[in-house]
């Protein structure tokens, strides 16, 4: 039987058996596997590396394990600088693509300015087919989805509570800086526009008639927007992210 010694560091260890964080794996490659395979039958999806040394020298996912090989998985956190790097750069301002279980993460990325698709009833192979054709950024919790070979750029969302989760999303992509804050609808993702009130007053309640003179309206859906109560709290949230 032919072993490699594989050990993954930092975070990766999230996707591992409580007595396996931090410690040298032991697993059978006598039936010629690549790297990509391996790290992924421990559980981890090649989504979260960024780089792999193998005795030292670094490979890629492709590389082939012979037995007796000391191997070394890397996040991009911790990842050695020198070394090849394995996950794709984000852009400065990403467009995502997030699935079934991240509806309000996906709301709150849209209040943020971001072009964030959200697809409920979708399979996995076509929703990673959309990312891979339209370069966009899948957030999910689902790790077997980030297992799909189309599927490059992507993060795992550790935590439940969504507020929690965009503060996750924008610690991992350094989105403050590209933050447009009420420039996209948090309904469907369309662009918002400035509308004349005039041309929106069949719609509006009485009091918001009365008092509210400048409006939103989305190029998409047509949903109408406005500076209420609501849009302060926002700001609030939106500023606690900056300062975060």
């Amino acid at each position: 039987m032919a072993d490699a010694n594989v050990r993954f560091h930092d975070r990766l260890n999230d996707f591992l058996p409580p007595a396996q964080h931090g410690r040298n794996i032991v697993h059978d490659v006598s039936r010629r596997a690549a790297i990509k395979d391996v790290i992924e039958s421990l559980g981890v999806p090649h989504t979260e590396v960024d780089v792999i040394l193998v005795d030292g020298t670094s490979a890629g996912f492709e590389h082939i394990l012979a037995g007796g090989e000391r191997v070394e998985v890397y996040p991009w956190t911790v990842a050695p600088p020198a070394a090849r790097h394995l996950r794709p750069r984000p852009p400065a301002k990403p467009s995502f693509l997030l699935d079934a279980q991240l509806g309000r993460l996906a709301r709150y990325l849209r209040l943020l300015g971001f072009d964030c698709h959200y697809l409920n009833d979708i399979g996995d192979a076509e929703l990673a087919a959309q990312a891979e054709a339209e370069k966009r950024v899948v957030l999910t919790r689902d790790r077997q989805l980030l297992k799909r070979k189309r599927i490059r750029l992507a993060h795992f969302v550790r935590h439940e509570d969504p507020w929690q989760q965009v503060e996750e999303v924008c610690r991992e992509f350094d989105l403050v800086p590209a933050f447009a804050p009420f420039t996209r609808c948090t309904r469907c993702n369309g662009r918002l526009v400035a509308v004349a009130k005039e041309d929106v007053i069949d719609r509006l309640e009485p009091l918001t008639q009365q008092h509210v003179e400048h409006f939103l309206q989305c190029e998409a859906c047509g949903q109408v927007y406005w500076h209420g109560s609501h849009v302060s709290r926002m700001e609030a949230l939106v500023e606690r992210l900056r300062q975060g």
